[in-house]
């Protein structure tokens, strides 16, 4: 608790400072443009990644970065309810979904039952990517571990790409260039990320020069 209190203290002193009239704005409305859907892990900090500023981001967090199919109902649905109140209240014009390396909800879909029952809720949160786990086995040995890891993690996000066309107004957005949508592999021990390539069905290292 004493590193989380000094840390307040050292933002309320410097960094609050250096950007006072940016909070000052912040504080009457925000306006982000990008919609960033990633994972809960700790590792994983979508503001560090992408260089932006509070305010430019309107961000999302769950185990493995997952989109839930669109649906209407009367259950509580945050990652839904966001994805939602983005699109339709904020007008962002671009949404990633960013995957990572060594992804422990990834992982978990190759649990055995009595690991994932001590976890029941989210086992029933990884069946919305469980199709994944059928696909990686008929592809790679058993033994091959970080290829299937590789390959789960970046099959998770093309699976969470195809959710998201499910939501109003993304198709429509997409048709007429009024949104963009990313699917990126974020690698924890290099900084590298990959971005998916929909006409070419891959993934492919972002290069600053490219």
């Amino acid at each position: 608790m004493d590193k989380l209190l000094q840390g307040i203290f050292e933002f309320q002193q410097d960094e609050f400072e250096k950007h006072r009239e940016l909070f000052k704005d912040l504080g009457k409305k925000q306006e982000p443009h990008t919609l960033f859907v990633g994972c809960s892990d700790s590792r994983v900090v979508p503001n560090m990644i992408t260089k932006t500023a509070p305010g430019e981001l309107f961000t999302i967090r769950n185990i493995a970065n997952i989109v839930p199919p669109y649906r209407k109902t009367e259950e509580y649905v945050a990652t839904t309810a966001a994805i939602e109140y983005a699109i339709s209240m904020l007008g962002v014009e671009t949404i990633v979904v960013c995957g990572h390396s060594n992804c422990g909800g990834c992982n978990a879909l190759f649990y055995d039952d009595n690991q994932m029952n001590k976890i029941p809720h989210v086992k029933k949160w990884l069946e919305l990517a469980s199709e994944i786990k059928e696909k990686v086995e008929k592809a790679v040995p058993a033994n091959d571990f970080q290829a299937r890891e590789w390959m789960a993690e970046q099959l998770n996000v093309v699976l969470q790409l195809e959710h998201l066309l499910s939501y109003p107004g993304v198709k429509e957005g997409l048709a007429v260039g009024t949104l963009s949508i990313l699917g990126w592999h974020y690698i924890i021990e290099t900084g590298e990320i990959y971005n998916y390539n929909f006409d070419k069905r891959k993934f492919e290292l972002l290069r600053e020069n490219d």
